[in-house]
């Protein structure tokens, strides 16, 4: 029991609960950092594009694996987490606005050529190599997202560590699972952004608590009560839109084509 309490924290109940946000979130951060991936190779040859693929999917792996380590450390430097919150609504926003521009424009593909990496490296390397060092820094910016996400849920360092770990198991394992699930419910896509946006909004809070932390707001968004909230609204925001499509079709199953689900699914099947 002693040992439960050291990885879950004093409420294990509460830790379990932590634990399946982490799941959830961390496996559709790896779907749609996967459709990302797809989506910069494109313009390359069938043989190269593969290849950059498998770099790109080795990369990812490798910092995550960075991140497992460097977690502790990483946690400490207070200013981190709200500029991770701060991304993680960059994420949300620039989510909801390309989707909102693809109800009268054709879809938008990653533009590689306003990259300052892409730019810099082309004319020295050639395109092949450019795009993977691209696919690289890419990589790198979602490990720490990964890092992110988890310390959105808690600081108790042993469920950081477990969230980084889910993170590189989804890259193989789990994300394939979910880009199954988001063919068949393609809303959970926009679901999984809204809660992104929701962890990025918390993370950012830590910007008030860290010079406030004596302030009545600051205990409410400490709190353990706060975290329960989040993490119970996390898991409800997927499974009942789910569990209401199933009984009523509302909201209704497979509405137009899941673009990040379809381009995630051929990194993950080279993985």
């Amino acid at each position: 029991m002693d040992f439960l309490h050291t990885i879950l924290g004093d409420d294990i109940q509460a830790g379990l609960l932590i634990i399946l946000n982490l799941i959830v979130i961390e496996s559709l951060l790896s779907v749609d950092n996967a459709a990302v991936l797809a989506t910069m190779v494109m313009d390359l040859p069938k043989s190269q594009r593969d290849k950059a693929l498998k770099y790109g999917i080795i990369g990812a792996y490798v910092f995550r694996g960075i991140c497992l380590f460097l977690a502790a450390w990483l946690v400490t430097i207070w200013w981190l987490k709200p500029l991770g919150g701060l991304y993680l609504l960059w994420l949300a926003f620039d989510y909801f606005r390309k989707k909102n521009a693809k109800n009268n424009e054709a879809e938008e593909e990653v533009d590689k050529s306003k990259s300052w990496i892409y730019k810099s490296t082309v004319g020295l390397v050639g395109t092949f190599w450019a795009t993977v060092a691209l696919v690289e820094v890419m990589d790198l910016a979602f490990s720490i997202d990964n890092v992110f996400a988890a310390v959105a849920f808690t600081d108790h360092i042993w469920l950081i560590y477990i969230g980084v770990f889910i993170g590189i198991l989804a890259m193989r394992f789990v994300a394939q699972a979910f880009v199954k699930l988001m063919e068949k419910f393609t809303f959970l896509e926009t679901v999984a952004f809204i809660v992104i946006g929701v962890l990025g909004i918390k993370l950012t809070s830590s910007l008030f608590t860290h010079f406030y932390p004596e302030s009545p707001i600051s205990h409410v968004i400490e709190g353990e009560k706060t975290d329960l909230f989040v993490s119970i609204f996390t898991v409800a925001i997927f499974i009942l839109p789910v569990v209401s499509s199933l009984l009523f079709n509302y909201p209704k199953k497979n509405i137009g084509e899941a673009e990040v689900a379809e381009k995630a699914e051929d990194v993950l099947e080279k993985s």
